[in-house]
């Protein structure tokens, strides 16, 4: 259904917490259509199904055997790009929180 979720069962080091909740939000996102700019109404339900969706995966990657052959895929999150993109996204909230704390004007 969603050829874009990655392989999480057999990576070295353990899918991580934040891995595997990623998986379980492009799921959540892909069955129902919403975004996370949906309304509260639609994003609180989405939010709680993603929450029990990682909580299940997790404990089945933990239930099951070890693979004997790793995924042929890196997850986006162990990618060097997408980990350049995360920080640098980090680093601009920082920098927009901030300026809202110092009073600074500025846009949105």
């Amino acid at each position: 259904m969603c050829r874009n979720i990655t392989t999480l069962r057999g990576l070295q080091p353990p899918a991580s917490d934040e891995e595997i909740r990623a998986a379980a939000e492009q799921f959540v996102r892909k069955v129902t259509g919403v975004q996370t700019s949906a309304a509260a109404a639609a994003r609180e339900p989405c939010e709680r199904a993603t929450e029990q969706i990682a909580a299940i995966v997790d404990a089945l990657l933990a239930e099951l055997p070890e693979r004997k052959v790793p995924p042929k895929n890196l997850p986006p999150l162990r990618r060097e790009e997408v980990q350049a993109r995360i920080a640098a996204r980090l680093r601009e909230r920082e920098e927009h929180e901030r300026m809202h704390e110092l009073g600074i004007a500025h846009t949105h």
